[in-house]
Parts: C-alpha cells; structure tokens; sequence
C-alpha cells in the first residue's frame, strides 16, 4: 500500500472507502447521488447527458483505480498533491475486484439512507445496482495498468463509463478500449499557464497533452474536453483554448466554475471559483470563437455545456 496509514485515515474520514487488496483504488458517494435519493436535484451529468445515456444520478458510481497517482499537481486540486505519485509503485489489483469493491463499499456508504424518511425508496433500491462508472474521483486513471479491462469490465456488466484523463499518456490513448464518454482534461491556452496551473511532473506535459488532443478525432465514442477554469489563472483567452477545440474536435465542452473545497482551500482564495455568470461569458467567447453551440447550464454547478 503506497498510501500512508495517516493519509488513508483522513481521507476515510472525508467519505472515501478503500477497496483491493493493495488499496489503490477508492470510491466516494458522490453528493449529486446522495442529493437525488432525498429528492434533492441531480446531476450536472444527468441534466446534460441522461436523455441520451440513461444517466441518472442515484446510480451512479464515482471511484478510481489509482486514487495515490497522478503526474499533475493541480493547483486547484481538491486532494493533498504532496502525496501522490508520479509513476505506479506496488502491485496491481484486477479490474472486477476493483469494481467488485468499490459496489460494495457504496453500498454500505448508502445503507444509512434506510431509515430517513425523506429518501425515494424506488431509487435507493436502484442505487444498490449502479449503472454508470464515473472514472474520475481522484488521480490518473490511465496511469493504472489495467485501464483497458477496467473499461472493458464496465461494459461487460452492461455498465456506461466515463473516463476523464490529463491527457499525459497519449500512448495509453493509442490503444485504449474506448469508454462511453472519454474526457481529456483541457486548463490552460498557453504553455506558460499549463506549468503554472498543472504544475507537471512528468517532462514535456505540454506536447504530451497535445498529442493526446490530436488522438481524439480517432475516437468513435462520445467526446469531451473539460475545462476548469480558475479566476485570475486560466479563465482567459478564449481564442487560445479555440485552437486546441480545433485539434480534438470534441462533439462536447464542459466549461465549469472551479470549487472552492478540500485542500485547494490552502493554495487558492473563494475569490479564484468564478461565478456562473463570469463562465457563461467566457463560454459564449469560446463559442464564437468555435462555432460551437452553447447548449445547456447549471447554475448551480457553475457548468455550461457547448455542442459541436
């Protein structure tokens, strides 16, 4: 176990649940699911995607298989950058214990929602069989050896899933089973921004993005790259991050708000989360720019949805 007693302990404490025998992967109930069992709204995700994927909140799963590694240091991550890792270190679990544990572990995170009178009992009966993997709680997943049968574990449960990278492993890329909604990570319009935002441990993170943004044309699966856009840092120039949106041609974008939570809380100010208002009208600039279709929000999210 390459995470420390202390660190697993904290982050327990914060609602993540563990799961392999070497602990590298972890799952969390996300607070959209928790929100839709009480009748509470959904999902950015599901308002956005549902119609045509079946998304919906209450069955949702949020893990990852490599919850210790990442070779990005996020300036707005919401984990305690200082401990993770910027290549795999220790063994590997297989992808159905993986997946195997991270069910069951919310499970038991849910089961507390029995007794309150207020949760749909419909949905949290559903929710004991989630039906969409949300690869993106923590750390790179395609760091994790066995991306491709983890991805391929989903689908052979008849499961949808939604892997969400930094895009520094274009290699990995190359020859991934494709999820049902891939993800590429997009933070910065230049160079200089990229090192100061994704502060990169691994060399060359800037060519190696965009290697990864060149792949994406050759995906059949549904498309998106994300932006997280960090007021006074990278919520700017909407004509530099246009050129990138060319490369990758995406069928969607994510602009959204970052959030002033977790450990981010010790690098950046409430002051650097935009609010809607500030990412709708980047978003309607990048629109422009594109030619993309401003297509749907959430306010309360602080998310805008372009199409291509």
């Amino acid at each position: 176990m390459v995470i420390s007693a202390r660190e697993l302990a904290e982050l327990e404490r914060a609602g993540y649940r563990f799961v392999g025998k070497h602990k590298h992967g972890a799952v969390k109930v996300c607070h959209w699911t928790r929100k839709s069992l009480l009748q509470r709204g959904s999902c950015y995700k599901e308002q956005f995607y549902g119609r045509e994927l079946g998304m919906r909140s209450h069955r949702c799963l949020q893990f990852t298989p490599s919850l210790p590694f990442c070779d990005h240091r996020c300036i707005y991550c919401w984990r305690n950058i200082n401990v993770t890792h910027s290549n795999w270190v220790g063994e590997v679990d297989e992808p159905a214990d993986i997946l195997d544990g991270a069910i069951s572990a919310q499970r038991k995170l849910l089961s507390g929602f029995g007794g309150n009178p207020d949760v749909n009992k419909n949905k949290l009966k559903e929710a004991q069989e989630p039906k969409h993997c949300a690869i993106s709680l923590a750390g790179e997943p395609t760091l994790y050896p066995k991306i491709n049968e983890l991805v391929e574990e989903c689908s052979r449960r008849g499961m949808t899933s939604f892997l969400v990278t930094n895009g520094m492993h274009p290699e990995v890329l190359e020859h991934i089973s494709e999820p049902t909604q891939l993800y590429i990570s997009v933070v910065a319009p230049d160079l200089e921004t990229y090192e100061a935002v994704c502060q990169p441990t691994v060399p060359d993170g800037w060519g190696r993005l965009n290697r990864s943004l060149e792949l994406m044309p050759s995906f059949t699966c549904r498309r998106v790259i994300r932006l997280t856009l960090v007021k006074g840092l990278n919520l700017k120039d909407a004509p530099g991050y246009a050129k990138f949106i060319e490369k990758a041609a995406p069928d969607f974008i994510e602009a959204k708000s970052y959030m002033w939570v977790g450990y981010s809380r010790k690098r950046l100010a409430m002051e650097n989360m935009p609010l809607h208002g500030e990412v709708r009208e980047f978003s309607e600039a990048l629109a422009r720019e594109t030619g993309y279709k401003l297509v749907d929000e959430s306010k309360v999210s602080r998310v805008i949805l372009l199409k291509g």
